[in-house]
């Protein structure tokens, strides 16, 4: 038998794959739900890399939605788009904006969140934002650039909703998550060592 081969479908995924095949249980209803959620999600990605573009090109945009307020403070405050920030090949991540001022002792991480589902969690005692995904950014920045946290001044906000969400960790904070990346990225090679 000779077997058609789909070149142009090769290493792609199709909506309704076998691989993903929950959506048999779907009803209309949650297959458009699932649908707008695949839609908003590439949406989110062209946003990130406009957003990016702008920012390198130092082009501010008009009205103060959230992409409007994120590029225009990345820009104002001088940040860098899309910073891949590495502790090792287990442990790395990308910061959609950054900078860190060694004048003023200052790392800012900024995020753009383009999704409606809250992308922190509120404290429990003080009620205020605190944004996991960024305190990991600032960990393996203090990492790879061998920074103290202890010595500097950490500040990182989620532009999402048309709200900015602002997180100042304390560096026992960042210091937990160092240890932790630290600790998890050695166990890591000795399972990788154990499955030889």
């Amino acid at each position: 038998m000779k077997y058609n081969e789909h070149l142009d479908l090769s290493g792609k995924h199709a909506f309704l794959g076998a691989s993903q095949h929950s959506w048999l249980n779907y009803s209309k209803e949650q297959l458009e739900e699932r649908w707008k959620a695949e839609k908003a999600k590439e949406e989110g990605t062209e946003l990130h890399a406009l957003a990016e573009q702008l920012i390198r090109k130092k082009r501010k945009l008009r009205g103060n939605d959230t992409l409007a307020s994120y590029v225009n403070d990345a820009i104002g405050f001088g940040l860098i788009p899309e910073l891949t920030l590495v502790y090792s090949y287990n442990c790395f991540g990308t910061a959609d904006a950054i900078k860190y001022d060694d004048r003023k002792k200052l790392l800012r991480i900024h995020d753009l969140k383009t999704g409606v589902r809250p992308a922190y969690r509120i404290d429990k005692e003080t009620q205020e934002p605190i944004l996991d995904q960024l305190r990991i950014y600032a960990a393996l920045f203090c990492l790879e650039y061998d920074m103290e946290p202890a010595n500097i001044e950490i500040e990182l906000r989620i532009y999402q909703n048309n709200e900015i969400f602002t997180d100042i960790p304390k560096p026992e904070e960042i210091n937990e998550i160092m240890e932790k990346i630290v600790s998890f990225d050695k166990f890591l090679d000795w399972i990788k060592i154990e499955e030889r």
